[in-house]
């Protein structure tokens, strides 16, 4: 059978988030978008693109420079019945508006009662490479899964950076999405008639039977990179997603690292009270357990904050070169 146009077009990541909103816009009057320089301007990475002239600055609206204000409103709005997206231009500026996500967003559904919800997106820029130093380059995502009431979802496709957001503008909860900025520009398959991923399913990525690689983010492209080279060395990696870090489906890393008997975590954050360090305590708090032939691994973020120089920007976070070394270590050693 001949695939149609809508299977086998292939758009940027940027242009599959464009995609979710205008779809989610299109399909709801009640969902809006809201942030600094989201309309005419199309929004500090050109995600949110041509949207403003689609559906009118109503529905498209560009804020003052308050990220407190920001989250703020679509904490009301949210309440009031509407379904409102926020974008916030990195990631890093979301400690401006923490007490309106935390003590607000997160919070009001279960302190009411459940009498009313917070139907909200907050959409983010997230980590490193892009030579934006150590405030504009962090990799916060530990600090919103520690808190009740939010989900977190990091998309690492361009599908499921289509997918995932419009599943995340539908749930009646306040959803973090965190999106890598050198992902933007990656290209991949996104059907055109995209359907929500359900929040709280990993994807299997590659399989494999001598160790599994758990990574978010970015980091699961370079850790399918290093797969295939390790094959070249004989061996063979699985590599798992978990898209939605809350709610986290440990049942596949589970059975995963029960096939595998070792497993090597992956994240761009620091190592100390990273989110991996959750993936560990699950794993070993899991049947997997007794079935592991290695020690649990991490590789993760130095400690540090990250630096402006590129060369230093790298050494801080995991690359290719270091998933590889790590793993066949893990294998080779155990």
């Amino acid at each position: 059978m001949t695939a149609t146009l809508a299977e086998t077009r292939t758009i940027t990541y940027a242009e599959a988030v464009r995609e979710a909103l205008a779809q989610a816009m299109a399909g709801d009057d009640r969902v809006f978008l809201l942030g600094e320089d989201v309309g005419t301007y199309g929004g500090a990475f050109g995600v949110t693109g041509d949207l403003v002239h689609r559906f009118g600055e109503e529905r498209v609206r560009d804020t003052p420079i308050s990220e407190l204000g920001i989250v703020g409103a679509a904490v009301g709005a949210a309440l009031a019945g509407m379904r409102p997206v926020v974008e916030i231009q990195f990631s890093d500026f979301t400690a401006q508006a923490m007490d309106q996500i935390v003590n607000q967003a997160a919070k009001i559904h279960f302190m009411l009662g459940g009498a009313a919800t917070v139907p909200m997106v907050l959409r983010a820029p997230s980590g490193s490479g892009t030579g934006a130093a150590a405030q504009h380059s962090q990799s916060l995502e530990a600090w919103f899964a520690h808190v009740p009431g939010l989900k977190v979802v990091m998309p690492a496709t361009p599908a499921d950076a289509k997918s995932l957001l419009l599943a995340a503008i539908a749930d009646p909860n306040p959803v973090i999405v965190l999106e890598h900025k050198l992902l933007y520009k990656q290209r991949g398959p996104v059907p055109e008639a995209a359907t929500p991923t359900r929040l709280g399913e990993a994807a299997v990525r590659r399989g494999g039977a001598d160790l599994t690689i758990v990574a978010t983010g970015v980091m699961v492209s370079r850790s399918l990179e290093a797969a295939e080279r390790l094959a070249g060395d004989g061996i063979d990696a699985s590599v798992l997603d978990p898209r939605t870090l809350k709610p986290l489906d440990a049942k596949t890393i589970v059975d995963s690292v029960i096939g595998t008997g070792r497993v090597l975590l992956v994240q761009e954050a620091p190592k100390t009270a990273g989110f991996m360090a959750e993936v560990a305590a699950t794993i070993g708090e899991s049947a997997a357990f007794g079935h592991l032939r290695a020690p649990i691994a991490r590789l993760c973020g130095l400690d540090v904050p990250i630096p402006y120089a590129p060369q230093l920007e790298r050494a801080a976070v995991p690359q290719v070169d270091d998933i590889v070394r790590e793993a066949a270590e893990l294998v080779r050693r155990w």
